[in-house]
């Protein structure tokens, strides 16, 4: 009897609470989120790389995906269990804050335009976009978000800002002496981004006062300094960014000293305002030195002769005998090459407004087809005394000087006594005769719509023309060294006096 009523107040029970557990049930819970770095992770002062992996854990469900939050910024899916960011360095050291919830599959069957769970909105249910009209179409697959984790796991990625770091690019020097202009070209990079760099700072010779130090944009890599204001001893010197004529930086440079030793310094700034040490040039090697002349004229003579053979000395000598002692300069091309040879060169002979370039048998080819019609077109006035190698590529002498690039004539040499005429073209200009044996010798047919032909070989040494100047007369052109055309009656005076005097009006 006893074991009986306990077997029935047991079942009693047993229904009892079987009862309440349908009548009340427990109901969907919320998953639980976690978070870690992976090992091969670093949080390092850097725009750090960091792959990151999560989890979730529903008790009564699946995992649909994970959203994600960044410094309390907007919450993005993912149904990743990992990504890998790359957390970029601010104004000041910085703590990234990343929060990860896990939501799960319990939705409501149906795609929802806002999500609202935990008092926060989480926008539309995500999708894939099929069509890539940006919106939910039906038939679209959709993650039916049920409850998302109301205590994210969280985690702070503390970043440290790094100074930048600047220093010389491989192409960057400066010769021992040059007029004002000169070409600079760095390097600069930060740990935490290139891009955080936000200023180049430059400076002639002084960096300890701030109002010498001109501050340009940190993406600029490679400036042109020159000026063309001879009245002052300390000149503000015009930037050009990358050497360009259209993007001239709005403030100049000062601190330049005319005939004397000078040194230029950049640095580079990031965004928080750390800098770099300057580094200058020239740097501190023993003998390194910059030393920039103030132009004496207007008149330039350029040096592209490698020969010692007296040739400077005879135009030395020339040029004194016709009144410009003190009043020209000479550009030694050779000895002196700038850095990026190009535009500082072209930027340094507009400083003046008569040139003469002489030769030897291996001339700058290359420069003067660059430079010369930029010169000549801004209202420089050229003569050449030019010699040649063996080969030379015809196409680039049309690039400078009128001919027909398919008609040059060669003469392997060309004894003493050897005759150039201008009796039947154009008798102003004087007759020359050689001193000494010339080699490798050239004469051209002329565009008889850009040249007038002046100089020939009335024996026959080689046909076409060897002196002429182009249709302006702002372009002397003579295919030998005038050092070894004074012979006769010594007459390569009387042709300076005629091309430099007469016809581009340099006064002496």
């Amino acid at each position: 009897m006893i074991r009986l009523l306990l077997v029935l107040i047991s079942a009693l029970l047993l229904f009892a609470c079987t009862e309440d557990a349908v009548n009340n049930p427990v109901g969907n819970q919320p998953p639980n989120t976690g978070l870690f770095l992976y090992p091969d992770s670093t949080i390092a002062p850097q725009p750090s790389r960091l792959r990151v992996h999560w989890w979730g854990d529903d008790s009564d469900g699946l995992i649909a995906g994970f959203y994600i939050n960044w410094n309390n910024s907007s919450w993005d899916f993912t149904p990743s269990n990992d990504s890998l960011f790359a957390l970029k360095i601010g104004a000041n050291d910085t703590t990234y804050n990343l929060k990860v919830s896990a939501a799960d599959d319990q939705g409501n069957n149906k795609f929802d335009e806002q999500i609202i769970r935990n008092a926060i909105d989480f926008g539309p249910e995500p999708f894939i976009d099929e069509n890539g009209n940006g919106i939910y179409d039906d038939g679209e697959f959709f993650y039916d978000i049920g409850l998302i984790d109301p205590t994210p796991a969280e985690f702070n990625f503390p970043l440290k800002n790094s100074a930048p770091t600047i220093d010389w690019n491989e192409l960057s020097f400066v010769p021992d002496t040059s007029f004002p202009v000169m070409s600079f070209s760095w390097i600069a990079d930060d740990i935490d981004g290139e891009e955080t760099i936000i200023s180049i700072n430059i400076a002639l010779n002084d960096t300890l006062n701030p109002d010498n130090i001109i501050e340009l944009d940190g993406e600029v890599r490679t400036i042109t300094i020159r000026t063309d204001d001879f009245t002052a001893q300390n000149p503000l010197m015009e930037i050009l960014i990358e050497g360009q004529e259209n993007n001239i930086h709005p403030e100049p440079l000062p601190g330049l000293v005319f005939d004397d030793f000078n040194f230029f310094y950049v640095q580079a700034e990031d965004i928080s305002g750390a800098k770099s040490n300057f580094i200058r040039l020239p740097e501190s090697t023993p003998g390194d030195q910059w030393y920039v002349n103030k132009p004496s004229g207007t008149f330039l003579v350029i040096d592209d002769y490698g020969v010692n053979d007296g040739a400077q000395s005879f135009y030395a000598n020339m040029f004194d005998s016709l009144g410009l002692t003190g009043n020209y300069d000479v550009y030694d091309i050779r000895n002196l090459e700038p850095p990026f040879k190009n535009v500082t060169f072209l930027e340094t002979i507009k400083l003046f407004d008569y040139l003469f370039w002489y030769t030897d048998n291996n001339p700058s080819l290359d420069l003067a087809s660059f430079s010369t019609q930029k010169y000549l077109t801004r209202g420089g006035k050229l003569a050449y005394s030019m010699q040649f190698p063996q080969t030379i590529d015809p196409v680039e002498l049309q690039s400078f000087i009128p001919i027909i690039s398919d008609s040059i004539d060669v003469n392997v040499s060309l004894l003493p006594g050897t005759e150039i005429s201008s009796d039947t073209t154009d008798n102003t200009y004087p007759n020359l005769e050689l001193t000494l044996n010339v080699f490798r010798v050239k004469s051209f047919y002329l565009n008889p719509l850009a040249a007038n032909p002046i100089y020939y070989y009335p024996n026959g040494e080689l046909k076409g023309f060897t002196g002429f100047t182009n249709s302006e007369v702002t372009q002397f052109f003579i295919a030998l060294p005038l050092d070894r055309c004074n012979g006769g009656e010594g007459n390569v005076k009387q042709l300076f006096e005629k091309v430099l005097f007469e016809d581009f009006g340099l006064v002496p």
